[in-house]
């Protein structure tokens, strides 16, 4: 087929890329390359796919609206991955502005170009953070998710709200993925196990908010890309038995899903902390600190329903994941 993988120079993104093209897909990528972080990681991750025959990269905004109707109607796409966004929970504090162009302007675009060019099935990343202020664990795709506790949380749950109304309206299947704290090798430097090494390596101090106390879903990107790659191909279908009273907000009537994506194996900061010290062979010097605006205590993510559809399961503990992040850094980062 061809996929459309946009925010293909991202982290999930390119590692789906490399995966899709593996399996004989013809994938046209497309990012705007901006420099919410270090921009020689997008384009070490582009040189890695430009090698792979099967793959055409575009530099290209999805909140661009003449660019995006114009490569659509080009290339006639089967299916769409959608992970381009505004990423970070700590920086929509300061920038909500990049989040409603890309996170909501961004997927409008996305969503009319689906609808006008006959896409199959669009896939498209939703996080664990539109839990918000729920506090039953683990969150489950039953769960009502109505408040987040960040503008980031918010334009996903948007997203969620907007695929379903184009679901309805339009029969375009749909499918958004709850992603649960994504790490592995080349990684997002705005990340905390990122930001550790760097420091610990350094012989930083590291500041460990809430006291170490928050508890995190970290799951390894192969273990993510496994998922997307099955999700892709599991194209939700009309259910006239689906009710809005007592179904499940996951489902509807219309072609629609969402899932939870993550490890189902929530670690405390300080045994994440004591592992990546293990890995590195660094004891770090650390700041404990009171909870950031923002963030949540815990994310725990239940992948029964995953599981279940598409036969998802995590399989690459943390310290297997985080060995294999660290050789990635020493070797990138000549440590």
């Amino acid at each position: 087929m061809k996929i459309l993988v946009t925010g293909a120079a991202g982290f999930i993104g390119a590692f789906t890329a490399k995966q899709l093209i593996a399996m004989g897909h013809e994938i046209v990528g497309i990012d705007n390359l901006n420099d919410y972080y270090d921009v020689a990681l997008k384009h070490g991750r582009l040189a890695w796919l430009d090698k792979l025959d099967g793959f055409t990269f575009v530099e290209m905004d999805v909140a661009d609206t003449t660019a995006m109707n114009a490569l659509f109607k080009q290339h006639k796409f089967d299916r769409v991955i959608h992970l381009a966004a505004q990423a970070g929970v700590r920086y929509s504090l300061q920038n909500p502005q990049a989040y409603i162009q890309s996170n909501l302007v961004g997927f409008g675009n996305v969503l009319e170009c689906c609808r006008h060019n006959q896409v199959e099935h669009l896939v498209y990343a939703s996080s664990s953070s539109v839990y918000g202020m729920n506090s039953k664990m683990p969150y489950a795709t039953s769960d009502r998710v109505d408040h987040p506790v960040s503008l980031y949380a918010a334009s996903k749950k948007s997203n969620e709200l907007m695929a379903h109304s184009y679901s309805h309206l339009y029969d375009l299947p749909t499918t958004g993925l709850r992603f649960f704290t994504v790490y592995g090798p080349w990684g997002r430097p705005d990340m905390a196990y990122f930001s550790f090494t760097q420091k610990i390596t350094r012989g930083e101090t590291i500041d460990i908010y809430n006291h170490g106390k928050m508890r995190r879903d970290f799951t390894y990107v192969d273990d993510i890309v496994s998922g997307v790659v099955k999700v892709m191909d599991c194209i939700p279908q009309r259910n006239a038995n689906w009710n809005t009273i007592d179904g499940n907000p996951s489902q509807s009537s219309a072609p629609y899903k969402i899932y939870n994506i993550g490890n189902h194996d929530p670690v405390e900061l300080g045994e994440f902390v004591s592992t990546l010290e293990e890995v590195i062979g660094i004891e770090a010097s650390k700041n404990y600190m009171e909870m950031q605006p923002g963030d949540v205590l815990a994310t725990f993510a239940d992948v029964e329903d995953l599981a279940r559809d598409v036969g998802f399961a995590p399989s690459t503990s943390l310290k297997t994941g985080l060995s294999r992040f660290y050789e990635w850094y020493k070797d990138f980062y000549h440590v």
